[in-house]
């Protein structure tokens, strides 16, 4: 396991059934490897150097090659996380999910958002609501209740957008029923004017809804070099030169390297 707060995080959205197929469009190395990864739980430890020793078949290099791969088709991404209501201190997190996602995904996923690329579509409206909401059922079992506020079919329809309103704001059928059939007169002579007095006048106040929460902010690193950049900069998780094969593992222990990715991660953050 990684330190508290460190390590390997599942995104939320659903990743679907763990089955056999789950990687079989990887190859074999990085189909390994990726189950290795979707088996850990959440705060493992999945940096190089531990998972090769966590797998008998591949040491380091290979183990940094099958990770790049796999962040290319979109199954992980490393970033640093600032932590809710710290200003100084930064996590490294790598990202997972079962299924791969697109950079557009992982692209509003990491900004706090839901991708409307790979979000499930809305089911079609119908083009007429239904006949018989739960307001307008509320509103027709009123002469039930009471026969002095026994409503026509127009009326129900012409109150329905006020009962969904109180609906709407928490109140359950039966209080609404008797909301309007509680202390009437002796004589009801406009039950449908009534209504809509009651249900205009007794209007419940909107519901307070909490405050939301501010997005986590976060800086995505390439997965191979680990330099910093912006998620558009960085397509599968990928600098430039980490896709085009000039940057190799061994450069995580130049101190160079690490000098100049300190400076990058520093203007970032700026």
């Amino acid at each position: 396991m990684a330190r508290p707060g460190f390590g390997k995080r599942s995104v939320p959205d659903d990743q679907g059934p763990r089955t056999g197929a789950t990687f079989a469009h990887l190859p074999p190395r990085e189909a390994s490897v990726a189950a290795l990864i979707d088996r850990l739980p959440d705060g493992a430890a999945i940096d190089i150097k531990t998972l090769s020793k966590e797998h008998p078949d591949y040491g380091q290099q290979a183990m940094a090659s099958a990770l790049k791969a796999i962040s290319t088709v979109g199954h992980l991404r490393r970033v640093r996380e600032r932590l809710d209501g710290e200003r100084t201190q930064w996590v490294q997190r790598t990202y997972f999910s079962r299924t791969p996602r697109s950079d557009a995904w992982w692209w509003q996923f990491l900004s706090g958002g839901v991708s409307p690329v790979e979000a499930p579509p809305e089911p079609p409206r119908p083009v007429h609501p239904p006949e018989r909401t739960p307001a307008y059922t509320a509103l027709a079992a009123l002469g039930r209740t009471d026969a002095r506020m026994t409503l026509s079919a127009h009326e129900c329809t012409a109150l329905e957008p006020l009962a969904a309103e109180w609906l709407a704001r928490g109140v359950p059928v039966p209080h609404l029923v008797q909301a309007l059939t509680s202390g009437l007169p002796g004589t009801v002579h406009a039950p449908g004017a009534l209504a809509r007095k009651r249900l205009t006048d007794k209007m419940p106040p909107e519901p307070e809804h909490a405050p939301e929460q501010a997005a986590p902010l976060r800086i995505m690193e390439c997965t191979g070099c680990g330099a910093p950049g912006r998620p558009e900069a960085l397509p599968g998780g990928l600098c430039r030169a980490c896709r085009d094969g000039d940057a190799a593992p061994e450069t995580r222990g130049d101190p160079h390297v690490h000098v100049r990715v300190d400076r990058l991660r520093s203007l970032i953050v700026r």
